[in-house]
């Protein structure tokens, strides 16, 4: 009997894959195989079908032979590349990305997928470099350009990123892109001659803005206005970028008040994970703007501790378990294990120690105690009038600091998590460490050695005072937090008192 031609096993093959009958479709791949042993689309296909089953493994390594075959094959390339980032195996995801675009041909919106996807990864330098690739074959396309900046940026290359950004910046959508912001946010500006302000002003003036873009840009020249002490134009700016992006945000109110009586109200979780094994995490909290990436890039400094950023699994996966009922002690295993596996990557498991500094994990500090009973809390707090006025005139990208927008939401959300602190150090005293952001910047080494001696950590000598070398920062610290420590913020509200009489009602 004949052999079946290959596209009609293939077709049939990819009905039943979108049927997600893959039972049906592994053995009809298999008898294709006996007519086309050598068949690379059907050998592509039973890896898809393996995996979408949950044979990751065996998916993996079929595919890792595919690409072997063909190192310059995008399907397989990306779906490999796919598998081992969902496993958070980051470097390589990484390896396999370069190795295909050291073989194919250039493609710019291939290069943006795997840039986006190894910037979700973590592996910022990686999406750089896939980014200069691209850039040597596609050196007019803006929007590597606009890539290339941020990376650059987030890694503190940043006389490279202003060069990106300041090409970028002749886009149609640069300033949709957010370019201006990110180049004010890359340096203190030392007087008002320098040409970004004018540029900025030529941004300002195009009439096609979107609202979030307009405020984007309004939050870029209150920042170089601060940046000269022009604090009346830098409030006036800031006060049209809240207006506007206040309107603009998706933040509820009501949905946070409603989450944060659920959580003040909450019965204690009973059930407790064990220790993961050479697993300690250190969860930095406390309002965004209070020192939380200035605490954790100190910490960073020691020996086998790795600052992982803002993670937003814990959030993630407490909402999708609602907190609501008690939580099964398997569950609270599998989870912490899970964390455990996101955090550590495959690229730090030397390291012990895991720094986590999303502020806002502070609402949970009930189910970090439950996950990682070894776990270690730094709570980062600020004078409240300076930690307010860096919050409101600050843009932020993600939709859960949306409060920061207006006075009266941040009064709330800064009550409601001092409320919330007030509760878990009642709870869990030993597992919460404090530390004064204003201290800090004025005795930086006496406060981080009492704080690590808390955590657990033994005796180094390091230079507290000298820049960080951290490997990436994504947050509006990224230049701050690369320049030796420096106390110019600490009764910052001053300046704007009388501008912003809404400061007075917070406290001193």
């Amino acid at each position: 009997m004949p052999a079946k031609p290959e596209r009609d096993w293939l077709e049939q093959a990819q009905t039943l894959m979108l049927r997600r009958d893959l039972a049906r479709a592994e053995s009809l791949v298999d008898d294709g195989l006996r007519d086309h042993p050598d068949s690379f689309a059907l050998r592509r296909i039973l890896a898809g079908v393996r995996i979408q089953s949950g044979r990751e493994a065996e998916g993996e390594v079929l595919l890792m032979q595919l690409l072997a075959e063909r190192p310059e094959d995008a399907g397989t390339a990306f779906a490999l590349a796919r598998v081992l980032a969902s496993q958070s195996k980051g470097a390589a995801t990484a390896r396999v990305l370069l190795t295909y675009f050291q073989h194919a041909l250039p493609d710019t919106e291939l290069a943006i997928r795997a840039i986006e996807l190894l910037d979700d990864c973590g592996r910022k330098h990686d999406a750089a470099a896939i980014a200069a690739l691209a850039l040597v074959n596609a050196s007019e396309d803006l929007r590597l350009h606009a890539y290339a900046g941020m990376l650059d940026a987030q890694l503190g290359n940043f006389p490279q990123a202003r060069a990106h950004y300041l090409r970028a910046i002749n886009a149609p959508s640069a300033c949709e892109w957010h370019i201006p912001l990110g180049l004010a946010l890359m340096q203190r500006y030392p007087n008002t001659q320098h040409p970004d302000f004018a540029l900025l002003r030529e941004c300002l003036a195009r009439g096609d803005l979107s609202a979030k873009a307009r405020s984007s840009l309004l939050f870029a020249l209150a920042k170089a206005h601060d940046d000269t002490a022009e604090y009346a134009r830098a409030a006036e700016y800031s006060r049209e970028a809240n207006a506007l992006a206040h309107v603009a945000t998706k933040w509820s109110r009501l949905h946070w008040q409603q989450e944060i009586e659920i959580r003040l109200n909450a019965a204690r979780i009973l059930e407790k994970a064990e220790p993961v094994t050479n697993f300690t995490p250190i969860f930095v909290v406390g309002l965004p703007r209070s020192g939380t990436t200035l605490v954790a890039e100190l910490l960073a400094r020691f020996p086998q501790v790795c600052n992982r950023g803002e993670s937003p699994w814990l959030a993630t996966w407490a909402e999708r378990n609602a907190l609501r009922d008690q939580p099964r002690r398997s569950a609270l295993q599998s989870a912490a294990i899970a964390y455990a596996t996101h955090m550590k990557r495959d690229d730090a498991q030397s390291s012990r120690w895991f720094i986590d500094k999303q502020p806002l994990n502070l609402r949970y500090i009930d189910l970090i105690v439950a996950l990682f009973p070894n776990a270690r809390i730094v709570h980062c707090r600020r004078n409240a009038r300076d930690n307010v006025l860096s919050l409101w005139m600050q843009s932020f990208s993600d939709e859960v600091q949306g409060y920061a927008y207006d006075f009266s939401d941040i009064a709330l959300v800064m009550n409601d998590c001092e409320r919330l602190m007030s509760l878990w150090r009642a709870k869990y005293p030993d597992s919460i460490h404090e530390v004064s952001y204003e201290h800090l910047v004025a005795s930086p080494s006496r406060i981080v050695a009492d704080l690590a001696g808390q955590l657990g950590f033994t005796d180094h000598d390091i230079d507290w005072l000298s820049p960080t070398t951290s490997v990436d920062i994504n947050s509006a610290s990224l230049w701050q937090a690369r320049q030796p420590i420096y106390a110019r913020s600490v009764d910052r509200w001053k300046n704007y008192i009388q501008f912003l009489p809404e400061l007075f009602g917070f406290p001193v």
